[in-house]
């Protein structure tokens, strides 16, 4: 299982792959933008005041010369506290994001990053939620798996009709604005999901830290297909690897 999961993450890293936006993604600055795991993650916004969050990310925006910000597969957020969606009482909350956010401004139109076929849809309504969500239908070199896109506007439900084929790089639809993803500052929350489980329109996009291995095997690396350079992280080579090699006779 842990093998098979390997060869669909390497498979995944040399399979052609759009740009969810309307440039490609490596053209433009791009903010690695960080909300954890500390409550003070924000500097003090309010992460349920949705306009005041969008205002934050602008100005981090702004401050870096950037274009757009994105982070988040894997990131321990304390911001989830907002909605009781993931969790209340005495039970371990859910802050583990499992996707890939890219923080744009609402409107922006949202492209297909593989070909496939729209698996289901549905309007995620519960604050805190994902909003207009669309599941796709993939398979390639003989895996078939799904990515989800969520925080769409509605009228992207209507352009994504269960059962339609797209390309590679076709609009699919367009990022919400707060009252359409209820809640939350405009971006686009982009995941790879190995098995949905008979899950139609919804599939849990943040998880508890005890299950985080668990969820992450179930969801890998959005950034295997995106290849957004900002997000990698840094080849580290061996002090053996790193030291320069003597030459012969010439002494310590």
């Amino acid at each position: 299982m842990t093998m098979a999961r390997d060869n669909f993450s390497k498979l995944l890293a040399v399979t052609p792959a759009a740009s969810p936006l309307s440039f490609a993604l490596n053209t433009r600055r791009c903010l690695p933008l960080s909300l954890g795991p500390g409550v003070d993650a924000l500097e003090g916004t309010d992460p349920a005041d949705a306009a005041a969050f969008h205002r934050w990310i602008l100005r981090r925006l702004r401050a870096a010369n950037a274009d757009f910000a994105a982070g988040g597969y894997g990131e321990d957020r304390a911001l989830y506290r907002m909605s009781d969606l993931y969790g209340t009482g005495s039970e371990e909350p859910r802050t583990i994001h499992l996707g890939l956010d890219l923080w744009l401004s609402a409107g922006t139109v949202v492209h297909a990053v593989l070909p496939g076929v729209v698996h289901s849809t549905r309007d995620n309504k519960e604050f805190g939620d994902y909003g207009p969500t669309v599941i796709f239908e993939h398979e390639i070199g003989g895996y078939r798996f799904h990515t989800l896109y969520g925080h769409l506007s509605r009228q992207s439900l209507q352009l994504c009709k269960r059962g339609r084929e797209v390309a590679i790089g076709e609009p699919i639809g367009w990022l919400g604005q707060p009252h359409e993803n209820v809640g939350w500052a405009p971006h686009l929350h982009f995941q790879i999901i190995r098995e949905l489980d008979g899950r139609e329109g919804d599939y849990p996009g943040v998880c508890r830290a005890s299950e985080k291995a668990t969820w992450l095997a179930r969801c890998p690396d959005p950034n295997l297909l995106l290849r957004i350079d900002a997000l990698k992280k840094p080849v580290r080579r061996s002090r053996a690897a790193a030291a320069p090699k003597k030459r012969a006779g010439t002494g310590g």
